[in-house]
């Protein structure tokens, strides 16, 4: 039942797939995106190659996901930002336009219960996933909830960005969000076939420590072996062979595309029609761990309503080549 044009927090607080993967957003109308440009790109961008793209796995660890088989495409040249959209980058928008994001007017969004403060009251949370809690008052500039404005590092991805959002920034500045052939094509740098974005090497709790996902057990410890127990700088660790940052781990990422399964079997069809509507996410994040959501793999992906804010997805911008 609505109440003052908005749903009721039962309505609003619904079951998800994998707890570490974003939770469905308030099921809101489609706001449309501001489509003028006006903006400028502050950061680097880097010339992606065209040419044969390899999409999906034939090894699928999810099949559910829809990660495999393993496919080529034809891309054209395309540009790609070198690393998500920091918060700097996205004050900047926000200063130039007066862009009110969804977090914003629906008044909360989700918070992964490590990052909630102690001044934070009772919250509700998601009922298959009691570590997201909705809290009054998180967006992207107090992430984590009212008084957490210190959380915003400049430098850190924005999180609590809508895929509305997300093309509302990307139009302003002249590019868009990437396809997932575009985006596994960048992820690659030009290694080919490969599990990760630096190679087949399997990241661990201690010594292999090339992104920056979970360590330890989830959703209880986080030892933060790789240096941060939440966001780390969008550009941090090694870079890719194309020169980008973070594709995976950190914070998830909107794509253009509509999430979709391709497979004609009954679960297949039964998992896609509790997620009509929702929009692609690649990357992985923070919260990703090998033994609860191991979708930090390049092929790894999951879907999510374009409402849905968390303190863990982000985005990148591409632009036509």
């Amino acid at each position: 039942m609505a109440q003052n044009g908005r749903v009721t927090p039962k309505e609003e607080i619904r079951p998800m797939a994998s707890g570490c993967c974003p939770p469905p957003g308030p099921k809101a109308p489609v706001v449309p995106p501001a489509t003028q440009a006006g903006g400028r790109y502050p950061g680097e961008v880097i010339d992606i190659p065209g040419g044969t793209a390899l999409v999906g796995t034939d090894t699928p660890e999810i099949p559910i996901d829809g990660e495999g088989p393993l496919r080529r495409v034809r891309l054209k040249p395309f540009r790609m930002a070198a690393s998500t959209v920091t918060n700097a980058d996205f004050a900047e928008f926000m200063a130039a336009t007066g862009y009110e994001t969804e977090a914003e007017r629906f008044g909360w969004s989700f918070v992964f219960r490590m990052q909630l403060p102690d001044h934070i009251g009772p919250t509700d949370t998601v009922a298959a996933a009691q570590w997201w809690h909705r809290v009054e008052g998180a967006t992207w500039a107090a992430p984590n909830g009212p008084g957490t404005g210190a959380a915003c590092h400049p430098d850190h991805p924005v999180v609590q960005i809508s895929w509305n959002d997300a093309r509302a920034y990307a139009a302003w500045v002249g590019g868009r969000l990437p396809t997932e052939a575009e985006w596994e094509h960048a992820a690659r740098g030009g290694l080919g076939d490969v599990r990760f974005p630096w190679g087949m090497a399997e990241p661990d709790d201690t010594e292999t420590l090339p992104c920056n996902i979970w360590q330890g057990r989830f959703p209880e410890v986080n030892t933060g072996a790789d240096g941060y127990v939440t966001t780390a700088p969008a550009r941090s660790f090694r870079p890719n062979g194309y020169g980008l940052y973070n594709m995976a781990g950190n914070v998830w990422e909107w794509t253009g595309e509509p999430y979709k399964v391709r497979s004609m079997r009954r679960e297949a069809r039964a998992h896609m029609a509790a997620r009509k509507g929702y929009k692609l996410l690649k990357g992985g994040s923070f919260l990703c761990h090998r033994s609860y959501c191991y979708r930090y793999r390049i092929a790894a992906r999951t879907g999510n309503s374009p409402d849905s804010t968390t303190t863990h997805q982000g985005f990148r911008v591409a632009f036509d080549g």
